[in-house]
């Protein structure tokens, strides 16, 4: 068990000395995409509310959370529908133009870290916005280090990198209309969105 923790530990590292790297770059440019990294074209032939088209690929991250774990039962199987577990919490928000993590969503990632580390069936899409300013491009990028930043913090608590899938909307998805500020808030978030495996 130490050395599936060392490896996690080993491999957390060499994740955070490749993005560091990033440093110096302008989340604009292609560096940012990474392996694994679903990032949604919603050009202006796609965008809209015409499905007619969808492909079978394009991903579903709707208002309603799926669990499913093949064999059955698996521990705390009620708990992310428990409005008084901090697993109910699957937004986490940014302040503008960052891909830090707020100290007060800190306990949440632990609880959902616990969660993950109990049932290494389950996955999480991190699904990453951004608020309207910014370039496209930009804001696709920043919602990617964003998700990315999420995982980062649930790997070195211990959850494994085979959990979990990074998505980008950028600025494509608000969860709020409008471009005062409370607005903007509210869209620059990473959701947490369990799936099965």
């Amino acid at each position: 068990m130490k050395l599936i923790k060392l490896a996690v530990v080993a491999a957390a590292l060499i994740c955070l000395s490749a993005c560091s790297t990033f440093g110096g770059l302008k989340p604009d440019t292609d560096a940012m995409s990474g392996e694994g990294v679903v990032v949604e074209d919603r050009s202006a032939e796609t965008s809209g509310t015409d499905n007619e088209n969808a492909s079978a690929t394009d991903i579903d991250d709707g208002a309603e959370t799926q669990v499913i774990v093949d064999g059955g039962q698996f521990q705390g199987e009620g708990l992310l529908d428990d409005p008084n577990s901090l697993l109910a919490n699957r937004v986490i928000y940014f302040e503008y133009d960052s891909s830090s993590v707020r100290q007060e969503d800190v306990a949440t990632l632990e609880a959902h870290t616990v969660y993950l580390g109990d049932n290494v069936n389950v996955t999480v899409r991190l699904v990453g916005h951004t608020d309207d300013r910014g370039s496209r491009e930009y804001n696709l990028a920043l919602g990617e280090q964003r998700a990315l930043a999420i995982r980062q913090i649930l790997m070195l608590e211990g959850a494994s990198i085979n959990q979990f899938e990074v998505t980008s909307f950028g600025e494509e998805r608000p969860a709020v209309d409008g471009i005062d500020e409370s607005a903007r808030q509210q869209n620059r978030r990473v959701e947490l969105n369990y799936i099965g495996r």
